[in-house]
Protein backbone atom coordinates (compact mmCIF):
# COMPACT_ATOMS: atom_id res chain seq x y z
CA UNK A 1 0.00 0.00 0.00
CA UNK A 2 0.99 3.40 -0.79
CA UNK A 3 2.54 5.41 2.00
CA UNK A 4 0.73 8.86 1.48
CA UNK A 5 2.59 10.60 4.67
CA UNK A 6 3.82 14.18 4.12
CA UNK A 7 7.07 14.68 2.49
CA UNK A 8 9.93 15.31 4.50
CA UNK A 9 9.88 18.86 2.69
CA UNK A 10 6.62 19.60 3.67
CA UNK A 11 6.95 18.01 7.37
CA UNK A 12 10.74 17.72 8.28
CA UNK A 13 9.65 15.34 11.33
CA UNK A 14 7.41 12.18 10.97
CA UNK A 15 4.15 13.32 10.96
CA UNK A 16 1.12 11.79 9.25
CA UNK A 17 -2.16 13.53 8.35
CA UNK A 18 -4.43 14.18 10.88
CA UNK A 19 -8.05 14.27 10.10
CA UNK A 20 -9.35 14.42 14.01
CA UNK A 21 -12.31 16.04 14.84
CA UNK A 22 -10.67 18.08 17.52
CA UNK A 23 -8.30 18.80 19.02
CA UNK A 24 -7.12 18.89 15.24
CA UNK A 25 -3.76 19.77 13.36
CA UNK A 26 -2.35 23.01 14.22
CA UNK A 27 -0.33 24.83 11.20
CA UNK A 28 3.18 23.65 11.57
CA UNK A 29 4.81 27.80 11.26
CA UNK A 30 2.73 27.66 14.56
CA UNK A 31 3.99 24.27 16.00
CA UNK A 32 7.37 25.14 14.88
CA UNK A 33 7.41 29.18 16.48
CA UNK A 34 5.85 27.46 19.51
CA UNK A 35 8.71 25.10 19.94
CA UNK A 36 11.51 27.80 19.16
CA UNK A 37 10.05 30.54 22.08
CA UNK A 38 9.42 27.47 24.71
CA UNK A 39 12.02 28.09 26.58
CA UNK A 40 11.96 31.78 26.68
CA UNK A 41 9.12 33.96 25.40
CA UNK A 42 10.92 36.94 23.84
CA UNK A 43 12.24 39.52 26.42
CA UNK A 44 10.41 37.31 29.38
CA UNK A 45 13.44 35.44 30.63
CA UNK A 46 11.11 32.78 30.51
CA UNK A 47 8.97 30.29 29.35
CA UNK A 48 5.08 30.90 28.65
CA UNK A 49 4.35 28.38 30.70
CA UNK A 50 6.00 29.81 33.37
CA UNK A 51 4.93 33.82 33.50
CA UNK A 52 2.11 35.43 35.59
CA UNK A 53 -0.63 36.11 34.11
CA UNK A 54 -0.30 39.92 35.55
CA UNK A 55 2.68 40.42 34.14
CA UNK A 56 3.64 42.69 31.18
CA UNK A 57 4.80 39.79 28.91
CA UNK A 58 1.46 37.75 28.97
CA UNK A 59 -0.15 41.37 28.60
CA UNK A 60 1.39 41.62 25.66
CA UNK A 61 0.15 38.56 24.69
CA UNK A 62 -3.22 39.07 25.20
CA UNK A 63 -3.74 42.21 24.04
CA UNK A 64 -2.11 41.33 20.90
CA UNK A 65 -4.46 38.39 20.37
CA UNK A 66 -7.26 40.14 21.09
CA UNK A 67 -6.13 42.85 18.51
CA UNK A 68 -5.47 40.46 15.72
CA UNK A 69 -9.09 38.78 16.13
CA UNK A 70 -10.72 42.13 15.80
CA UNK A 71 -8.65 42.56 13.15
CA UNK A 72 -9.60 39.37 10.98
CA UNK A 73 -13.25 39.07 11.90
CA UNK A 74 -13.78 43.28 11.98
CA UNK A 75 -15.26 43.16 15.95
CA UNK A 76 -16.65 46.41 16.32
CA UNK A 77 -16.18 47.85 19.56
CA UNK A 78 -19.62 47.34 20.31
CA UNK A 79 -18.49 43.65 21.15
CA UNK A 80 -16.18 42.23 23.67
CA UNK A 81 -13.77 39.64 23.75
CA UNK A 82 -13.29 37.21 25.73
CA UNK A 83 -11.25 34.28 26.45
CA UNK A 84 -12.23 31.89 28.77
CA UNK A 85 -12.17 27.85 29.60
CA UNK A 86 -14.66 25.18 29.82
CA UNK A 87 -15.05 24.76 26.05
CA UNK A 88 -18.47 25.36 23.98
CA UNK A 89 -19.84 23.27 26.70
CA UNK A 90 -19.72 25.46 29.97
CA UNK A 91 -21.25 27.99 27.13
CA UNK A 92 -24.17 25.78 26.41
CA UNK A 93 -25.23 26.23 30.86
CA UNK A 94 -23.53 30.09 30.88
CA UNK A 95 -25.20 31.45 28.17
CA UNK A 96 -29.14 30.34 29.56
CA UNK A 97 -27.78 31.22 32.97
CA UNK A 98 -26.78 35.11 31.74
CA UNK A 99 -29.48 35.78 29.45
CA UNK A 100 -32.82 34.12 30.55
CA UNK A 101 -32.84 36.26 33.01
CA UNK A 102 -35.77 38.55 30.78
CA UNK A 103 -38.28 36.17 31.71
CA UNK A 104 -38.51 35.58 28.18
CA UNK A 105 -38.18 32.45 26.01
CA UNK A 106 -34.98 31.55 24.04
CA UNK A 107 -35.21 29.71 21.12
CA UNK A 108 -33.03 27.03 19.44
CA UNK A 109 -32.44 25.45 15.97
CA UNK A 110 -31.41 22.15 16.19
CA UNK A 111 -29.18 20.65 13.41
CA UNK A 112 -27.42 18.09 14.82
CA UNK A 113 -26.05 16.39 18.08
CA UNK A 114 -24.43 19.78 19.60
CA UNK A 115 -27.32 22.10 19.38
CA UNK A 116 -29.53 19.35 20.90
CA UNK A 117 -27.04 19.37 24.02
CA UNK A 118 -27.00 23.19 23.78
CA UNK A 119 -31.05 22.91 24.26
CA UNK A 120 -30.72 20.42 26.64
CA UNK A 121 -28.89 23.02 29.04
CA UNK A 122 -30.55 25.36 29.07
CA UNK A 123 -33.86 23.23 29.46
CA UNK A 124 -32.65 22.77 33.00
CA UNK A 125 -32.17 26.56 33.53
CA UNK A 126 -35.01 28.60 32.07
CA UNK A 127 -37.68 28.60 28.98
CA UNK A 128 -36.12 27.31 25.99
CA UNK A 129 -38.26 26.05 23.40
CA UNK A 130 -37.16 24.55 19.46
CA UNK A 131 -37.92 26.61 16.37
CA UNK A 132 -36.95 24.15 14.06
CA UNK A 133 -35.72 20.59 14.13
CA UNK A 134 -34.06 18.53 11.60
CA UNK A 135 -34.07 15.02 13.55
CA UNK A 136 -36.82 13.79 11.34
CA UNK A 137 -34.54 13.86 8.25
CA UNK A 138 -31.69 12.41 10.03
CA UNK A 139 -29.64 16.43 11.02
CA UNK A 140 -29.11 15.81 7.00
CA UNK A 141 -30.25 19.90 6.13
CA UNK A 142 -29.95 22.73 7.23
CA UNK A 143 -32.91 25.73 7.50
CA UNK A 144 -33.25 29.15 5.75
CA UNK A 145 -33.43 31.14 8.59
CA UNK A 146 -35.19 33.75 7.32
CA UNK A 147 -38.07 31.29 6.26
CA UNK A 148 -38.87 30.48 9.92
CA UNK A 149 -41.32 31.83 11.85
CA UNK A 150 -39.39 33.28 14.63
CA UNK A 151 -40.13 35.30 17.86
CA UNK A 152 -38.66 38.74 17.28
CA UNK A 153 -39.54 39.04 21.26
CA UNK A 154 -37.71 35.72 22.39
CA UNK A 155 -34.48 36.07 24.75
CA UNK A 156 -32.34 35.15 22.03
CA UNK A 157 -32.29 32.66 18.81
CA UNK A 158 -29.36 30.03 19.50
CA UNK A 159 -27.89 28.37 16.48
CA UNK A 160 -24.68 25.87 15.69
CA UNK A 161 -23.02 27.36 12.55
CA UNK A 162 -21.07 23.85 12.02
CA UNK A 163 -22.32 20.36 13.15
CA UNK A 164 -18.82 18.43 13.28
CA UNK A 165 -21.01 15.01 13.84
CA UNK A 166 -23.37 15.24 11.13
CA UNK A 167 -21.28 17.28 8.98
CA UNK A 168 -23.74 19.58 8.47
CA UNK A 169 -23.09 23.78 8.24
CA UNK A 170 -25.13 26.66 7.90
CA UNK A 171 -24.24 28.74 4.27
CA UNK A 172 -22.54 31.99 4.27
CA UNK A 173 -24.81 34.89 5.37
CA UNK A 174 -27.46 32.90 7.18
CA UNK A 175 -27.53 35.53 9.72
CA UNK A 176 -30.68 37.19 10.33
CA UNK A 177 -30.72 40.81 10.54
CA UNK A 178 -33.06 42.03 13.13
CA UNK A 179 -35.66 40.02 15.90
CA UNK A 180 -34.00 38.80 19.12
CA UNK A 181 -30.51 38.17 19.88
CA UNK A 182 -28.37 36.10 17.85
CA UNK A 183 -26.20 33.29 19.81
CA UNK A 184 -24.17 30.94 17.84
CA UNK A 185 -21.92 28.07 18.63
CA UNK A 186 -19.37 28.15 16.12
CA UNK A 187 -16.55 25.77 17.72
CA UNK A 188 -15.86 23.98 14.48
CA UNK A 189 -15.41 26.72 11.78
CA UNK A 190 -14.41 29.84 14.25
CA UNK A 191 -12.45 31.78 11.99
CA UNK A 192 -12.77 29.62 8.54
CA UNK A 193 -14.86 32.04 7.04
CA UNK A 194 -15.81 35.68 7.51
CA UNK A 195 -18.78 36.84 9.42
CA UNK A 196 -20.76 39.93 9.90
CA UNK A 197 -20.18 40.26 13.44
CA UNK A 198 -22.38 43.23 14.18
CA UNK A 199 -25.03 40.78 13.94
CA UNK A 200 -23.97 38.56 16.69
CA UNK A 201 -25.17 39.32 20.63
CA UNK A 202 -23.35 36.73 21.71
CA UNK A 203 -20.71 34.43 19.51
CA UNK A 204 -18.60 31.17 21.89
CA UNK A 205 -16.24 28.72 20.31
CA UNK A 206 -13.64 26.22 21.26
CA UNK A 207 -10.00 26.89 20.15
CA UNK A 208 -9.16 23.22 19.44
CA UNK A 209 -10.72 22.79 15.97
CA UNK A 210 -9.25 26.00 14.48
CA UNK A 211 -8.02 28.76 16.62
CA UNK A 212 -5.44 26.97 18.96
CA UNK A 213 -5.05 23.80 21.31
CA UNK A 214 -7.76 22.49 23.71
CA UNK A 215 -8.42 24.53 26.91
CA UNK A 216 -9.23 27.97 25.12
CA UNK A 217 -13.01 29.11 24.43
CA UNK A 218 -13.28 32.86 22.82
CA UNK A 219 -16.18 34.38 23.46
CA UNK A 220 -17.67 37.23 21.74
CA UNK A 221 -20.52 39.45 23.92
CA UNK A 222 -22.52 42.67 22.66
CA UNK A 223 -22.25 45.17 25.41
CA UNK A 224 -26.37 45.40 25.62
CA UNK A 225 -26.95 42.09 26.27
CA UNK A 226 -24.81 42.64 29.81
CA UNK A 227 -27.07 44.79 30.93
CA UNK A 228 -29.92 41.78 31.20
CA UNK A 229 -27.88 39.46 33.31
CA UNK A 230 -29.21 38.75 36.60
CA UNK A 231 -27.88 39.28 39.86
CA UNK A 232 -26.51 36.65 41.94
CA UNK A 233 -25.12 34.82 39.29
CA UNK A 234 -21.82 32.44 40.31
CA UNK A 235 -18.98 34.98 39.84
CA UNK A 236 -17.16 32.62 37.37
CA UNK A 237 -20.10 32.15 35.56
CA UNK A 238 -21.34 35.87 35.14
CA UNK A 239 -19.76 36.96 31.90
CA UNK A 240 -19.35 40.50 33.23
CA UNK A 241 -16.67 39.65 35.70
CA UNK A 242 -14.51 38.69 32.53
CA UNK A 243 -15.70 42.16 30.89
CA UNK A 244 -14.68 43.60 33.90
CA UNK A 245 -11.24 42.56 34.23
CA UNK A 246 -10.23 41.50 30.78
CA UNK A 247 -10.02 38.00 31.04
CA UNK A 248 -7.64 37.85 34.25
CA UNK A 249 -10.15 37.77 37.13
CA UNK A 250 -8.12 34.23 37.83
CA UNK A 251 -5.33 32.39 35.84
CA UNK A 252 -6.59 32.09 31.79
CA UNK A 253 -5.09 29.33 29.75
CA UNK A 254 -2.31 31.12 29.23
CA UNK A 255 -0.53 28.93 26.62
CA UNK A 256 -3.26 28.19 24.89
CA UNK A 257 -4.38 31.92 24.73
CA UNK A 258 -0.28 31.98 23.49
CA UNK A 259 -1.15 29.40 20.90
CA UNK A 260 -4.49 31.22 19.94
CA UNK A 261 -1.52 34.23 19.22
CA UNK A 262 0.57 32.76 17.06
CA UNK A 263 -2.90 31.10 14.78
CA UNK A 264 -4.32 34.81 13.98
CA UNK A 265 -0.90 36.24 13.01
CA UNK A 266 -0.19 33.03 10.29
CA UNK A 267 -4.20 33.31 9.14
CA UNK A 268 -3.27 37.61 8.63
CA UNK A 269 0.46 37.16 7.32
CA UNK A 270 1.12 33.97 5.69
CA UNK A 271 -2.61 33.00 4.51
CA UNK A 272 -3.92 36.68 4.15
CA UNK A 273 -7.29 36.67 6.13
CA UNK A 274 -10.39 35.10 6.49
CA UNK A 275 -11.35 35.54 2.80
CA UNK A 276 -8.71 34.19 1.50
CA UNK A 277 -8.58 31.59 4.26
CA UNK A 278 -13.02 30.52 3.10
CA UNK A 279 -11.36 29.80 -0.20
CA UNK A 280 -8.40 27.38 0.52
CA UNK A 281 -11.23 25.38 2.99
CA UNK A 282 -13.92 25.64 -0.34
CA UNK A 283 -11.17 23.95 -2.63
CA UNK A 284 -10.45 21.14 0.15
CA UNK A 285 -13.99 20.24 0.64
CA UNK A 286 -14.36 20.06 -3.02
CA UNK A 287 -11.84 17.32 -3.45
CA UNK A 288 -13.70 14.87 -1.22
CA UNK A 289 -17.43 15.81 -2.07
CA UNK A 290 -15.94 15.09 -5.65
CA UNK A 291 -14.99 12.18 -4.95
CA UNK A 292 -18.01 10.93 -3.16
CA UNK A 293 -20.43 12.11 -5.84
CA UNK A 294 -18.41 10.51 -8.38
CA UNK A 295 -18.24 7.01 -6.76
CA UNK A 296 -21.76 5.87 -8.23
CA UNK A 297 -22.93 5.07 -4.52
CA UNK A 298 -19.88 3.54 -3.38
CA UNK A 299 -19.02 6.85 -1.11
CA UNK A 300 -22.36 7.67 0.33
CA UNK A 301 -22.89 11.53 1.61
CA UNK A 302 -24.45 12.44 4.78
CA UNK A 303 -25.60 16.02 4.03
CA UNK A 304 -27.45 17.06 1.49
CA UNK A 305 -25.79 19.02 -1.23
CA UNK A 306 -26.79 22.67 0.11
CA UNK A 307 -25.49 21.57 3.83
CA UNK A 308 -22.65 20.04 3.07
CA UNK A 309 -19.85 20.98 5.68
CA UNK A 310 -16.38 22.79 4.48
CA UNK A 311 -15.15 21.60 7.89
CA UNK A 312 -16.59 17.75 8.12
CA UNK A 313 -16.98 15.63 5.04
CA UNK A 314 -18.96 12.59 6.49
CA UNK A 315 -19.92 9.54 4.97
CA UNK A 316 -21.02 6.13 4.66
CA UNK A 317 -19.58 2.83 3.20
CA UNK A 318 -21.77 -0.18 1.45
CA UNK A 319 -20.96 -1.72 4.94
CA UNK A 320 -19.69 -1.30 8.61
CA UNK A 321 -16.95 -3.94 7.48
CA UNK A 322 -15.81 -2.11 4.47
CA UNK A 323 -15.71 1.44 6.66
CA UNK A 324 -13.40 -0.59 8.94
CA UNK A 325 -11.17 -1.55 6.44
CA UNK A 326 -11.10 2.34 5.22
CA UNK A 327 -10.40 3.33 8.33
CA UNK A 328 -7.65 0.63 9.17
CA UNK A 329 -6.27 0.86 5.98
CA UNK A 330 -5.89 4.55 5.98
CA UNK A 331 -3.66 4.78 8.92
CA UNK A 332 -1.27 2.67 7.57
CA UNK A 333 -1.06 4.82 4.85
CA UNK A 334 -0.68 7.62 7.49
CA UNK A 335 -3.68 9.12 7.05
CA UNK A 336 -5.10 9.54 10.84
CA UNK A 337 -8.78 9.44 12.58
CA UNK A 338 -10.84 8.94 9.86
CA UNK A 339 -13.70 7.09 11.86
CA UNK A 340 -16.63 8.61 12.16
CA UNK A 341 -17.88 9.60 15.36
CA UNK A 342 -18.86 6.90 18.02
CA UNK A 343 -22.82 7.98 18.18
CA UNK A 344 -23.27 7.65 14.18
CA UNK A 345 -20.52 5.75 12.74
CA UNK A 346 -19.51 6.04 8.95
CA UNK A 347 -16.51 8.14 7.78
CA UNK A 348 -15.65 11.74 9.38
CA UNK A 349 -12.93 13.90 7.66
CA UNK A 350 -11.87 16.92 9.43
CA UNK A 351 -10.36 19.17 7.30
CA UNK A 352 -10.04 22.47 9.27
CA UNK A 353 -8.07 25.23 8.10
CA UNK A 354 -4.94 24.34 8.86
CA UNK A 355 -4.81 20.69 7.17
CA UNK A 356 -3.05 21.88 3.75
CA UNK A 357 -4.30 20.85 0.61
CA UNK A 358 -1.77 18.43 0.39
CA UNK A 359 -3.47 16.17 3.28
CA UNK A 360 -6.44 16.28 1.38
CA UNK A 361 -4.99 15.59 -2.27
CA UNK A 362 -3.68 12.37 -0.48
CA UNK A 363 -6.86 11.12 1.40
CA UNK A 364 -8.50 11.94 -2.29
CA UNK A 365 -5.90 9.23 -3.88
CA UNK A 366 -6.60 6.80 -0.68
CA UNK A 367 -10.42 7.04 -1.15
CA UNK A 368 -10.10 6.57 -5.24
CA UNK A 369 -7.77 3.37 -4.55
CA UNK A 370 -9.55 2.34 -1.92
CA UNK A 371 -12.54 1.99 -4.13
CA UNK A 372 -11.04 0.90 -7.24
CA UNK A 373 -9.97 -1.72 -5.11
CA UNK A 374 -12.95 -2.93 -2.78
CA UNK A 375 -16.22 -1.46 -5.26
Amino acid sequence: MTDLRPSREHWPVARAWNFSAGPATLPLPVLERARAELLELPGAGASVLEISHRSRAFEAVIEEAEANLRALLGVPDTHHVLFLQGGASLQFAMAPMNLLGSGAAAEYVLTGSWSRRALAEAERLGAARVAWDGAEGGYTAVPDLGSLELDPGAAYLHVTSNETIQGVQLPDGFEPRGGAPLVCDASSDFLSRPLPVERYGLLYAGAQKNAGPAGLTIVLIRQDLLERIPEGLPTMLDYRTHVEHRSLYNTPPTFAIYVFLLVTRWLRDEVGGLEAMRERNREKAALLYEAIDASEGFYRGHATPEARSLMNVTFRLPSEELERAFVAEAREAGLLELAGHRSVGGIRASIYNAMPLEGVRALRAFMDDFRARRA
